[in-house]
């Protein structure tokens, strides 16, 4: 099974749908199972995180309201959100930290730093590692967090039982800080399909045993590694 594909997208799976909100996965067979969103944010408008173009996708994406931006939330998720924003005529938005994106989009870019207009979201940095940046974003008003890369739900984050999970090579320095104060009822993903059952206690168990878990996933990381590889 192929982690990535690359090619033009020809079907998709809709994931994650809830009041407010729903998921896409533009290439279901991939093993990376890289997952976009569409959130209403508390002003009405829709916001996009981290996507891909899909068959009848935009669509899906007017029939939620009208489109104020594209929010590119991983250095290595810069994805098709160009083609969004020249589709709905909206900027792509940008944590302030975030880098390797701009040159990867042919759209206007607007930069952020905590806030996220008024989506109600909120960007935290997370830059465990050297050459890993991404912005976790979190709602208070309807607990609502999404991770693009740092958790998975994807078959290739997970061992054992493991519900939701930390990225291998993160595994032995998770940045348990930038999830503090964080309290949620759904948790939406770049990779994966979201938790909607007991969010913060999935939360909670991926932080705490991530560590502990590490030599295990090592040994099935084959597919993860693949994954970085192919990202770079």
């Amino acid at each position: 099974m192929v982690i990535y594909d690359r090619s033009a997208s020809t079907s998709v799976r809709v994931i994650d749908e809830f009041d407010g909100g729903v998921g896409w996965l533009a290439h279901p067979d991939e093993a990376g199972m890289r997952a976009s969103h569409a959130l209403l944010g508390d002003g009405g408008d829709v916001w996009l995180f981290d996507p891909l173009a899909a068959p009848g996708i935009d669509e899906e994406i007017a029939s939620l309201g009208d489109v104020a931006g594209v929010v590119v939330c991983s250095a290595y998720h810069a994805r098709d959100a160009d083609r969004f924003a020249r589709r709905f005529d909206v900027p792509v938005f940008v944590p302030q930290w975030l880098d390797r994106v701009s040159e990867r989009i042919d759209a206007p870019l607007e930069r952020f730093d905590g806030a996220l207009a008024n989506s109600g979201f909120r960007a935290r940095e997370a830059s465990p590692v050297p050459g890993w940046s991404e912005a976790i974003v979190y709602r208070r008003s309807d607990p609502t967090l999404y991770v693009p890369d740092l958790l998975g739900t994807a078959p290739l984050y997970l061992t054992g039982d493991e519900r939701l999970a930390v990225y291998l090579l993160l595994r032995p320095v998770v940045p348990t800080a930038v999830f503090e104060g964080i309290a949620p009822e759904r948790i939406l993903l770049g990779h994966g399909t979201g938790v909607f059952t007991d969010a913060a206690s999935a939360l909670a168990d991926a932080l705490a045993t991530a560590r502990r878990r590490f030599p295990r996933a090592l040994l099935q990381g084959g597919p993860q590694l693949r994954a970085l590889l192919d990202a770079l």
